[in-house]
């Protein structure tokens, strides 16, 4: 990514906005296709509860589109940061978020669709990424080197008396 952060900027506004198409599709048409692909299956056990299948699959999609968006959020915050602090941790905190929402994210929308569940061993890989992100970030602004235009020009030695 470009070193002022428009590019991370760039990509966070798209993430963000595919996730509101994801989320929108799971608020508006996922339940119908979740009820058709795992209607048949056995319940599953939730915090002592029992769901459908076709319940807990709608709720995984559902936070696959809801930590894109948190984490697109966080790629955006990394180009503004970037854009006034040069610094190799929040560059890495991008990379960190963006291979987060594909691991994290992406592994639940593809399991949710496909029902391939081995998918589901490669999530948390994607959210400790974004975790990671989050410290590098947090690392990054704390003690990141300002850009030239915050760092006060070096006073001339020489000084005129007129």
């Amino acid at each position: 990514m470009n070193k002022n952060g428009t590019g991370w900027i760039a990509l966070g506004a798209i993430l963000a906005g595919i996730a509101v198409i994801t989320g929108a599709f799971a608020a508006h048409g996922m339940d119908g296709f979740c009820a058709e692909k795992y209607g048949g299956e056995p319940a599953v056990v939730i915090a002592g509860w029992e769901h459908p299948l076709a319940y807990k699959r709608l709720n995984d999609f559902q936070v696959g589109a809801r930590y894109q968006m948190y984490h697109a959020l966080g790629l955006i915050a990394v180009g503004l940061l970037l854009g006034f602090r040069a610094c190799k941790l929040v560059s890495a905190a991008g990379w960190c978020f963006l291979a987060g929402i594909i691991l994290f994210s992406g592994s639940l929308y593809v399991l949710v669709l496909s029902g391939i569940t081995w998918l589901g061993a490669i999530t948390p890989i994607g959210g400790v990424l974004m975790i990671i992100g989050w410290g590098l970030l947090a690392a990054g602004a704390w003690t990141g080197r300002k850009s030239p235009a915050e760092v006060p020009a070096p006073q001339n030695a020489r000084q005129d008396h007129t």
